[in-house]
This record gives structure tokens, sequence and C-alpha cells, in this order.
């Protein structure tokens, strides 16, 4: 069994000064093995925190500009029986523009619109993976599960109920349990 404690969208220092203690002290509470952070980390001391607690696998959002050449868009993985598809969500830095000024002016995109992309990259594993909206969803979609932790810090300015969140994975032998962690 693998447990994975899963963060997007930190986004320090660009909305927040610093990364808060609760993410940090809830995984480090319940044992990760592992943290996937689905980018817009923004600074990259907040992946040397997160790796206090375990090691840090990360992909690279539309903040994160500071890491482009080292962090990759997408990942895949295979652990536990279970392949996870793991990406940011913007795709494209034009895509990313084009969604943010259709925000600015019409209102925010519906969930399906970036499940429906996420899906589109990953057709064939287990889970994916992704931030970007920061609209936690923890949610099959015929076989797959579609896992976003919501923001960490920042939580989608749409939707003023709610709060920041986190994400866990216990994967043991092909199974999979998911759950959304919202600082109280």
């Amino acid at each position: 069994m693998i447990t994975l404690g899963i963060i997007a969208d930190t986004h320090v220092p660009d909305r927040v000064a610093v990364l808060p203690d609760w993410p940090l002290e809830r995984f480090a509470a319940l044992n990760v093995d592992q943290i996937l952070h689905m980018g817009d980390v923004s600074q990259p001391y907040v992946l040397d925190k997160l790796a206090e607690v375990a090691p840090v696998l990360a992909v690279r959002g539309n903040r994160d500009f500071f890491r482009s050449d080292d962090l990759p868009m997408h990942r895949r993985l295979d652990l536990e029986g279970v392949s996870i598809g793991i990406t940011h969500g913007h795709m494209h830095l034009l895509t990313y523009i084009i969604e943010r000024t259709y925000a600015q002016l019409l209102g925010a995109y519906k969930a399906a619109y970036f499940e429906n992309k996420v899906l589109r990259k990953f057709p064939d594993t287990d889970v994916i993976l992704f931030g970007h909206n920061h609209l936690p969803t923890n949610r099959m979609v015929g076989e797959q599960l579609l896992f976003n932790p919501g923001s960490a810090t920042w939580p989608n300015t749409f939707y003023p109920e709610l709060k920041p969140s986190i994400g866990l994975l216990k994967l043991d032998e092909g199974q999979i349990d998911a759950q959304i962690i919202y600082h109280e």
C-alpha cells in the first residue's frame, strides 16, 4: 500500500505570501509516502518545504515560470497496480490565455470543460490528477477517477463557500481510496 498526498495551486507568493503550515502538518500526520503537486507552485521553496515531509513529484503549471525546464507538463506513473496521469490542466500557454480572457469576460468555466480536457489527455489511465481550476473534484467518469485537490491556499473565487483543500490517495493492489481534505 502507498499513501499519496495530493496538492495543487499553492501560488506562493503570487496569491499568498507563504505556504501555510496546515498542508504540511496534515500530510505528516497522515504519514504520506509521497507528495504529488499538480502545478502552480510558483516558487521552488514550496517543493523544498513539502520534501521535508515526503519525496515530491510535480508538474508545471501556468505560473511556474521558474522551473519551466525541469518540471514536465505531464507525468504518468504506475503505482500499486494503478496507472496515474498527472497534469496541471492548462495544457498550453495559448489555451491558458484564451481561458483567462473568457473567464474575465463571461465568468467561470463549468468544471466539465477542464475535466474533458484532462480526459482527452489521459484516456487510458485509472486516475487523472489535475489542478488549475481550484475546484476540488473526486468522481468517477466511466472507469477513470478524476481527482483535483482544489487549492491549498486560494479556493476558486467564483465559489465563495469553498475552503482551502488538499487530497489523499491510498493505493493498494489496484484499489483506490481517494478523499478531499478541507482546511478547518
